[in-house]
């Protein structure tokens, strides 16, 4: 069976098509390497033995997308990853973001409209939920005035999804990720950004490396506990293994509704400083870092009630943040040796 996935080379991407070819898909790759590299391909072929099918394709020229979906025309569902997904860069540019994150999911769309089943995964994000009033938050929580532009490209997305699905032979699961980290244990692949790091967990392994001089701490006068902005750090591979989950589900015609949406976190928040702590002591660096002042488009907390993901698709994140840090770093270890 074949399965496409979008911006497969990424971070979650890569990791994603690890798990689906253990499970037996055949799987093709769309990567314009944006922000990634070929060199992700050698790492999924040591850890699985099995070469995935790979195309250097923009998903913003609406030909390319079609000449692809006649050359694949037995693709049989959709694991939609590639976007650009940094906040601070979409405050900057949001024109890049429109571009890149909605008329990409357009010309996707518009390919499988045209089929008589589709199955379709998108990766969405817990940024939908803007500051939620309550934790930890449910699927259910309000869609809250979109902070960034990256967050109001995952709404819009959402709210196109639902909208075609509803006239259309689509089938979809959201999944709204709270923040990914780690590295696959084999430390053959991992988080790999082009340039300064724009997520938190790559700037601190760097900084452990000696590659940059010390962290920004953005803020230390939020209303948390011990004042720097809370999250939900959800290993890489146990996100990836949820999608595989929600793929079968669709494939298997199990999904009740047309449109189903899964938050996929771990259910616990952690602070910036209690991340900083806990990489110390996996790595055994002593971590550099400044407070500076608070950054445009980040919220205060977010963490996830995983209930639902727990219940319906019976996924449950297996891996602590001590682990997730463990493996972010000798990731880190490996590609600066």
């Amino acid at each position: 069976m074949k399965i496409l996935v979008t911006g497969g080379l990424g971070f979650i991407g890569s990791h994603t098509v690890v798990e689906l070819q253990k499970e037996g898909f055949e799987v093709v790759i769309i990567d314009n390497l944006s922000n990634s590299s070929e060199e992700v391909l050698k790492g999924i072929v040591a850890i699985t033995g099995k070469i995935p099918l790979y195309e250097k394709l923009d998903l913003r020229e609406k030909t390319s997308i079609q000449n692809f979906f006649k050359k694949h025309n037995d693709v049989e569902g959709v694991i939609h990853f590639a976007a650009s997904k940094a906040v601070g860069e979409s405050v900057e540019n949001p024109l890049l973001y429109y571009e890149n994150n909605i008329n990409t999911l357009v010309y996707i769309l518009q390919e499988l409209q045209q089929k008589t089943e589709a199955n379709f995964i998108f990766s969405s994000s817990c940024t939908v939920y803007g500051q939620a009033e309550k934790m930890p938050i449910t699927e259910n929580a309000p869609i809250q005035t979109a902070i960034s532009p990256y967050g109001n490209t995952k709404q819009i997305g959402e709210e196109i999804i639902t909208e075609v699905c509803k006239v259309s032979t689509i089938n979809s699961i959201l999944l709204r990720y709270f923040n990914p980290i780690g590295a696959h244990p084999s430390a053959e692949i991992g988080e790999l950004p082009i340039g300064v790091p724009q997520n938190l967990i790559p700037y601190i392994t760097q900084t452990g490396m000696g590659l940059r001089k010390e962290l920004s701490v953005y803020g230390n006068d939020y209303p948390t506990p011990d004042g720097t902005c809370i999250r939900d750090y959800i290993h890489v591979v146990d996100l990836a293994k949820a999608h595989v989950i929600a793929l079968q589900r669709l494939l298997n015609k199990k999904n009740l509704d047309k449109v189903e949406t899964f938050n996929l976190g771990t259910g616990t928040g952690s602070s910036v400083l209690e991340v900083i702590t806990t990489f110390e002591k996996v790595s055994g660096r002593k971590l550099p870092y400044k407070i500076v002042p608070r950054r445009e488009g980040d919220i205060v907390s977010a963490y996830a009630n995983t209930d639902k993901a727990n219940t319906v698709l019976g996924w449950k994140a297996q891996s602590t943040l001590e682990e997730a840090l463990a493996s972010a770093w000798k990731w880190e270890v490996k590609i600066r040796s």
